[in-house]
């Protein structure tokens, strides 16, 4: 996965060219409906008195318009600045990080690996989970006979080098995926691939031309962020969030436009709300630094 969606020369989001989002990409994300969630989003910077605004996500160009003080990272390199302080946004970010992949058999874990019949790549049990991967897969794992796990440990190093380099603010991560009870719906996993704007669960038939994602367990990411030392303030629904920023002034500076362009922009928000708001998830967490 790392090598498929990040290799230089031929990953799908790093290679040459590369156009991952939008109508002449692969898939859509929520920064993509605009400007509706850009301004909601800029709302509620103000609301948490911020003036930076750390874009640590998917489409982060996308966001750029609706801020003065606006930095866009690369996840991949690692890019963090030395000590700040701001309003972080990880839009789509956590969905996108390379997963191991392990099937319960019994009692135990086996992973799940990618190898080569002749013709295509296909799956190989083979190795049982490390120290770290058991616990996470014995804390936030599925417990069912034949289910299958992604295990997303980059998460947690990522969060605990966001920590350490942020001296205070607001972590705000938007993402699809589910909590340890719900995976029961998940016996397959969740890894899908995602191709001219149509899904797919064979993630293994083009690497490099297809994105790759696997839902984000918020379980496991509350339990990360923790850990790196934020503090939890609300997980809820995309929708939840929206509603409680918008009501501020109902709505009125996310949909300012005269006709007929407040038309579409009251279209983005029930897309927002509705298309999106319910499938999406929200975890908002705040840092301090200690005195």
């Amino acid at each position: 996965m790392e090598a498929a969606l990040y290799h230089p020369d031929l990953g799908y989001y790093t290679r040459p060219g590369a156009q991952p989002f939008g109508p002449s990409g692969d898939f859509y994300t929520a920064t993509q409906v605009q400007p509706v969630f850009g301004r909601l989003i800029a709302q509620l910077m103000r609301q948490r008195g911020h003036q930076l605004f750390v874009d640590w996500g998917a489409g982060a160009e996308a966001m750029r318009p609706y801020f003065s003080h606006y930095l866009a990272l690369d996840v991949r390199r690692g890019e963090l600045p030395e000590r700040f302080t701001g309003f972080v946004f990880a839009n789509e970010l956590f969905d996108a990080l390379p997963v191991d992949v392990f099937v319960r058999r019994g009692a135990e874990w086996i992973e799940r690996r990618v190898s080569h019949d002749g013709s295509r790549f296909v799956w190989k049990e083979e190795g049982a989970p490390n120290g770290q991967q058991r616990a996470w897969l014995d804390r936030f794992g599925p417990q069912e006979e034949d289910f299958i796990a992604e295990v997303n440990l980059r998460a947690h190093e990522l969060l605990a080098s966001l920590a350490a380099r942020m001296a205070s603010g607001c972590l705000l991560a938007i993402d699809y995926g589910v909590t340890r009870r719900e995976l029961i719906r998940f016996p397959e996993g969740t890894l899908m691939s995602y191709r001219r704007h149509s899904a797919s669960d064979d993630v293994l038939a083009s690497p490099g031309d297809s994105d790759i994602t696997a839902h984000v367990n918020f379980d496991a990411l509350r339990s990360a962020a923790l850990d790196a030392g934020f503090h939890e303030e609300r997980f809820e629904t995309l929708a939840s969030l929206l509603l409680r920023t918008g009501e501020e002034d109902s709505f009125a500076s996310a949909l300012d436009a005269p006709e007929p362009m407040n038309s579409g922009l009251r279209m983005q928000l029930k897309t927002l709300l509705y298309g999106m708001g319910e499938t999406f998830r929200a975890l908002s967490c705040s840092r301090r630094e200690a005195l």
